[in-house]
């Protein structure tokens, strides 16, 4: 397991390293060192979660395909004007679970309230951002502001993929069925990193492997833990497809052009349906939006977060 810091001196180092930030850059792997990292009990299982930063409470929820690792970048450009909170979701990264039912909202307000955290703003990438949304409608007042990135509402009905996309979604519930770890993984790197209909390692290799080492760490790891019975998460009802009006904090909807069309059907119908949600699509990038083009994903949030303090 890994250390947790807390002594005096390394939260007194911790303070300077966070005043020093907003001058200098530190690597990421530093910056884990100074970072609150725990577990925490809920419902059927423990969630890990680290905390790095000041500032009004910023969180973020990864993919179906990754872990907390994936926001590395985000969280070292992010924590200079907030304080970042990730956590893994269960049955991801550190994040254990037993077989029960589970809402992952409660799992979210849990980590809230345990951080004594009254108000967030709550952004999240495909499967992080619907239980962002569903957290929302469910918790609105514990929510400053909301980040959907390529991702949809809960209850979203999509038909009008292409053949080409279909023909993906027909693999990946083959393979699902044999459970076939390594045959899965690089599957999602193909679909959702690479992007539909893209040459095979259009990515850069190192978010092509990291992405690919996350999804088959976490499918092995699923697989040797629920061969029978697995942890299923609860629904929200009714689902937020349609209860998309009634969002009422400022949210942001961030797409990649490469992405799958029902992202982009998705991000059009909250843009259209949510008041005042606003829309940025980053060109030559897939699913992995804020992996691929880092830089100019914290440019577009870090405007959107700064322009509400």
């Amino acid at each position: 397991m890994k250390k947790i810091y807390r002594s005096i001196s390394a939260n007194y180092f911790y303070a300077k390293v966070q005043h020093s930030l907003v001058r200098c850059d530190i690597s990421f792997t530093i910056l884990r060192r100074m970072m609150k990292r725990d577990f925490l009990d809920v419902h059927g299982g423990k969630l890990y979660y680290e905390v790095l930063g000041t500032g009004h409470s910023l969180v973020l929820l990864h993919a179906g395909i990754a872990n907390l690792r994936m926001w590395d970048e985000q969280v070292t450009a992010f924590s200079k004007h907030y304080q970042v909170i990730c956590y893994d979701a269960r049955t991801y990264g550190e994040s254990t679970s037993e077989a029960v039912e589970f809402s992952n909202c409660q799992d979210l307000l849990g980590l809230l309230n345990h951080l004594n955290i009254d108000k967030a703003h709550v952004l999240g990438i495909s499967r992080g951002g619907s239980i962002a949304m569903d957290f929302t409608l469910e918790f609105p007042e514990k929510v400053s502001s909301l980040v959907m990135i390529a991702s949809n509402p809960s209850g979203f009905d999509y038909t009008d993929d292409s053949e080409l996309e279909k023909t993906y979604f027909v693999r990946d519930e083959e393979l699902s069925e044999t459970k076939n770890a390594e045959a899965m993984a690089e599957l999602d790197v193909e679909m959702w990193v690479d992007g539909p209909g893209q040459k095979p390692g259009r990515a850069h290799k190192s978010v092509r492997e990291k992405v690919r080492a996350m999804t088959l760490e976490r499918y092995q790891t699923y697989f040797a833990a629920f061969p029978e019975h697995e942890p299923t998460p609860i629904p929200l009802k009714p689902p937020a497809t349609e209860r998309l009006a009634s969002i009422t904090v400022p949210t942001l909807v961030i797409t990649g052009s490469l992405d799958f069309s029902y992202t982009h059907a998705a991000a059009k119908a909250m843009t259209r349906d949510i008041p005042n949600a606003k829309h940025v699509s980053i060109s030559d990038v897939a699913h992995m939006v804020n992996m691929e083009k880092p830089e100019a994903f914290n440019k577009v949030v870090l405007e959107f977060l700064n322009q509400l303090s």
